[in-house]
């Protein structure tokens, strides 16, 4: 691979190709599983289908095992960056609390979560284009208070210190 196949973050061709290929598998295992179809998942949410339980604990298996081996086994980089594998330490804060709740709101009155969105537009479900328009101004909407509010904390300090 040569200089200009990388781009300045250190990923190349084959890192993207790779991310491909898992969203290929993610959305293929979301229509086989039929957890892109909405009505599957809000049978979920209200206790009449268990399946997407299995679905999502399979996933979490099968992705726990692969960071397992990923930090333990091999030699702690990532084979396509060879970046080291670090921990990203989280405490729950109001943040994880308040956008969980948000995030536990929208699902339960669309039906969907935002990977199976896309996967239901695969499968031809196109109304679910309103949903998934709807994230995006959601989190524009997020983003721009909350850089509206970081101007104003950044404001209030200057004129604090006076």
């Amino acid at each position: 691979m040569s200089d200009s196949d990388v781009e300045p973050d250190g990923r190349g061709g084959a890192f993207h190709a790779v991310i491909l290929f898992g969203g290929i598998l993610f959305g293929f295992g979301l229509g086989v599983s039929r957890m892109a179809r909405p009505e599957v998942v809000l049978d979920f949410l209200q206790l009449q289908d268990l399946g997407l339980l299995f679905v999502m604990g399979g996933a979490a298996v099968v992705s726990a095992l692969t960071f397992h081996i990923g930090t333990n086994v091999l030699d702690r980089r990532a084979p396509l960056t060879g970046r080291a594998y670090t921990r990203r330490v989280r405490e729950m804060d109001r943040n994880v609390l308040v956008g969980g709740s948000i995030f536990g709101v929208g699902w339960g009155l669309s039906g969907i979560c935002p990977g199976a969105a896309y996967a239901s537009v695969g499968i031809g479900n196109w109304p679910i284009l309103w949903a998934i328009g709807g994230m995006f101004l959601g989190a524009y909407a997020q983003g721009f208070a909350r850089s509206k509010l970081a101007e104003r904390d950044a404001g209030t300090e200057v004129t604090g210190a006076d």
